[in-house]
């Protein structure tokens, strides 16, 4: 019997290199499940296809391969829809397939189940690009044009949408062996590294920001730094490409007073592989008076609200090799009063916290004494994690996973699923609050049925929405709707099948820690922010 379209399809995802999809099966998605067995690839099955973009994405972040859906028609998609803004917004590569409804009334509007009048309008602004595939031999030539947007350009989503007549029809000739050599990215030019070389060598008060984009040049840009005497900043998607304690580390910190002095002190600035985005720095824009030297694979940020002196589109690990290379042994002119500021930076940071952070630092400061080395966090929008984006340590990149430009509740938990999944062997820590928690809660379902290694939860419950709660206050605005009536947390944790722990103290919290990342599966903590701040 021929092979249907929906089982070459995911053979040929198998030899691009896909291990994992998420997913939930439905009646449209039947002939993609039919493939499944056929092959290596683990399914993962979420409890709603939010669930599934997020763990896609988590997965994503700590592999550095693109994370994998399999959708139904309509609302599987709508459901994944804010996950994969999510991953828009952040440059992170997923690959969304989903099924449509039969060729011939596609566009009618014949009530058909599941039914949109124009599916790929809802996924078009999301993704890198949406195409639907109108005979199963168009869809080798869609997945190569998905790899080769991962791999030669700004890795956003794509969308790939199979009608049900597609998925099920038989595939004439076998091309799940079609496996394309996807485009190289652009090389950098010699002329504008020797250019850039030279304007970091005559530079006093250098700086360097870095962003996600350049998470696989740490090698080179941690060498760089130091070879060029350059203090280093990082995005939130960049935490750890220099390791905690470097001397020229000025951390993930831009989003604070002290640290926009420093921006604003520097006679050049070289930004490799960040957009500069305001989700970072919580202001609308940096106040770069120097020079910029901008590096980035999307050309459009060469005209946004940072122009820069000197424009490199290039790949972020190229550019850096290469600007390594061009050093050479040419000599720093940097001011010593200028290395001594970025090393005193981060205890200014911490003495100016405001009594809330200063909370928080307590709480994340028992976190990362408890935690095993190497641990992944993944966290949700929760003020804790805000503070945690600039103070907490992160000991290499892809080890602090954060919804930060989309800006989404309920990332926490399936990202760090998602995360595990990527990395069995390496505990993992999802921090998230009350209301946030709230959202994507049956994911420990997930959890608990597909993780047999440390996966630990904590909720960090202020009884309400705070940071809206704060805004509200701030803004002389009576309080409406920030302060939820929340479940039992530990009995619903307990109902899942976690094992879980409620610490009275920080003392307490750091013992149930240790214990949870002791046992070979999910355990869950509830720490009350007001017995911990007691």
């Amino acid at each position: 019997m021929a092979q249907t379209g929906g089982e070459a399809l995911v053979k040929l995802l198998e030899n691009y290199g896909v291990d994992t999809v998420f997913g939930i099966p439905g009646v449209h998605t039947l002939e993609l499940y039919r493939g499944l067995p056929q092959t290596n690839i683990r399914h993962i099955l979420t409890r709603h296809e939010q669930g599934a973009g997020f763990m896609a994405d988590g997965y994503a972040r700590v592999s550095g391969k693109p994370g994998v859906c399999f959708l139904i028609t309509g609302p599987g998609l709508t459901n994944a829809a804010t996950a994969i803004g999510q991953a828009y917004s952040d440059s992170i590569p997923m690959l969304v397939i989903t099924s449509v409804n039969e060729t011939p009334t596609l566009g009618k509007g014949l009530g058909r189940l599941h039914e949109t009048k124009d599916q790929r309008a809802i996924s078009a602004p999301l993704t890198a690009f949406s195409a639907t595939a109108l005979s199963p031999e168009e869809l080798p030539g869609l997945i190569a044009r998905a790899f080769a947007v991962f791999n030669s350009e700004r890795p956003r989503p794509v969308h790939i949408e199979v009608p049900m007549d597609v998925l099920a029809a038989p595939v004439a000739e076998d091309w799940t062996n079609r496996v394309a050599v996807s485009a190289k990215r652009p090389p950098v030019s010699a002329a504008d590294i020797e250019q850039a070389a030279r304007m970091l060598a005559s530079a006093k008060r250098p700086m360097m920001i870095v962003g996600g984009g350049a998470i696989d040049a740490a090698a080179d840009i941690r060498a760089l730094a130091e070879a060029a005497k350059v203090p280093l900043f990082t995005s939130i998607a960049g935490k750890g490409i220099l390791p905690p304690g470097h001397p020229l580390s000025g951390g993930a910190t831009l989003c604070m007073p002290p640290a926009w002095e420093f921006v604003a002190d520097a006679d050049l600035v070289l930004a490799i592989g960040t957009e500069l985005a305001e989700t970072d720095f919580w202001r609308d824009t940096l106040p770069i008076n120097g020079p910029l030297i901008r590096v980035d694979i999307d050309s459009s940020k060469m005209n946004d609200l940072y122009p820069p002196a000197l424009p490199i589109v290039a790949d972020s690990y190229q550019a850096a090799s290469a600007l390594l290379s061009a050093w050479g042994d040419r000599s720093a002119s940097v001011e010593p009063a200028w290395l001594e500021r970025v090393q005193g930076l981060r205890n200014r940071v911490r003495s100016e916290h405001a009594p809330l952070q200063q909370q928080h630092q307590l709480v994340l400061d028992s976190i990362a004494e408890a935690v095993p080395e190497g641990t992944l966090l993944a966290t949700d929008m929760t003020q804790i994690a805000y503070t945690g984006n600039y103070v907490y340590d992160s000991v290499a990149p892809r080890k602090w996973l954060h919804p930060t430009g989309y800006g989404t509740l309920g990332y926490g938990l399936p990202a760090g699923i998602g995360a595990k999944v990527a990395a069995p062997q390496q505990p993992a820590l999802v921090i998230a609050g009350d209301g946030g928690f709230l959202y994507t809660v049956q994911e420990l379902a997930t959890a608990v049925e597909e993780i047999d290694s440390a996966l630990v939860v904590l909720v960090y419950n202020n009884a309400s929405l705070g940071q809206i709660r704060d805004d509200m206050l701030e803004r002389d605005i009576e309080l409406v709707g920030v302060s939820p009536r929340n479940p039992d947390f530990i009995g619903l944790a307990k109902a899942f099948g976690c094992a879980v722990y409620q610490p009275q103290s920080l003392a307490d919290m750091r013992r149930d820690l240790s214990q949870a990342f002791a046992f070979a599966g999910v355990s869950f903590i509830e720490v009350d922010a007001a017995k911990v701040s007691a």
